[in-house]
């Protein structure tokens, strides 16, 4: 009589899997919750000074009351201190309705929970192009282009990598693969810096593409050729950050195919007689496909963070400018709300890293060390 165990049937072992995957993903996002709740509650601190912010407002708010008061020819006959308690009445409503008469600390709290439900409020300085002053409506209308510009850039440095690195593991000690190891400390500098000699050559040297913008000025009418200016005004950004970040991705690859292309086991396969491109597909593609998703996403958390400054650069309608631009007016509610909506693409970025590797790499362990 064999008294080992019996397997576990394979569908009550998929739902085990199941489970604790679920119970890792839910540890994983109310983790990044946290996370983001504290960094957004920093941020509420940070631009609102701890409510020294607070005390300018309350200055601006009376002195748009007063000017508005005295230039408004209703309230001419009006004795000084008839207007003065006009004023102050005023100025005691929009104060009400700004809720600036609590403790700042109860009114963060507020802000807290209204930004984690993107209830981010209206404006102070800015609004959207259609005119709403809105937070919402304001990072909606600029989060497609920022969203366009990365995705776009990101996709094409992944897919080129990865080409690129099993390519060169091929061809070790080249002259080809020496040159990207010597090219690949260039990814030190951020895509910002290249994007400045790229706009100086390709848009005032030799002028055949546009210095920044997201489209002509009028845009046209026709869809496709809205379409291609788009696409001629995302060059130069786009050329930015995959030189910013394409030696480096083909170094770290080409180094992660380089180690399980030595391995055993693909030394077995090739000793049979397997076709090359199989054993790079199974054998080796597969195994680093684990550290190549890590390696892609930390890039990505990396270029999020480089938004700002690029999408000034070349003057992209993003929410990077966004928040550029908010930070110029000192509009609160809209720094806050870019705050909020990249706080969230970071956390989305993180977990779907966490959610990845768990899936691709089988040594990954889950709820205790067990899977």
């Amino acid at each position: 009589m064999n008294d080992s165990p019996m397997a576990p049937p394979p569908r009550r072992g998929m739902l085990r899997d199941l489970r604790h995957m679920l119970l890792y993903a839910g540890k994983r996002l109310l983790a990044l919750l946290f996370t983001v709740l504290v960094g957004v509650y920093l941020t509420i601190i940070i631009a609102n000074m701890g409510g020294q912010v607070d005390e300018l407002r309350l200055v601006q708010i009376r002195s748009q009351a007063s000017e508005a008061v005295r230039a408004d020819p209703a309230f001419q006959d009006l004795t000084p201190t008839e207007r003065n308690e006009l004023i102050a009445r005023q100025v005691s409503q929009e104060v009400e309705r700004l809720r600036l008469d609590q403790p700042f600390v109860v009114r963060s709290v507020d802000y807290l929970q209204r930004a984690m439900r993107l209830d981010l409020g209206r404006a102070e300085q800015m609004h959207s192009d259609r005119g709403s002053r809105e937070v919402y409506d304001i990072i909606v209308e600029r989060l497609p282009a920022t969203l366009l510009l990365f995705g776009s850039a990101n996709l094409l440095v992944f897919f080129v990598s990865v080409f690129a690195a099993l390519f060169l593991s091929r061809r070790y000690g080249s002259a080809l693969d020496r040159s990207v190891i010597a090219l690949a400390p260039t990814s030190a500098a951020p895509g910002w810096f290249y994007g400045i000699f790229l706009i100086l050559v390709f848009a005032f040297v030799v002028p055949v593409l546009p210095a920044g913008g997201m489209v002509t000025a009028p845009p046209p009418a026709d869809r496709w050729e809205y379409a291609a200016s788009v696409l001629r005004h995302m060059l130069l950004p786009l050329l930015a950050m995959f030189l910013s970040s394409i030696f480096i991705s083909i170094y770290s690859w080409r180094t992660f195919f380089l180690i399980h292309s030595s391995e055993d086991y693909v030394e077995m396969a090739r000793a049979k007689g397997l076709p090359s491109n199989l054993i790079e597909r199974r054998y080796i593609l597969r195994p680093t496909l684990s550290p190549i998703i890590t390696s892609f996403l930390l890039m990505l958390i990396g270029l999020w963070s480089g938004a700002i400054i690029l999408e000034q650069v070349f003057n992209w309608p993003g929410l990077g400018s966004l928040l550029f631009q908010a930070i110029g007016h000192r509009d609160t509610p809209v720094i806050i709300g870019g705050v909020v909506i990249f706080a969230y693409l970071l956390a989305v970025t993180v977990f779907l890293l966490d959610i990845l590797y768990a899936l691709l790499d089988p040594r990954v362990r889950i709820e205790g060390g067990r899977r």
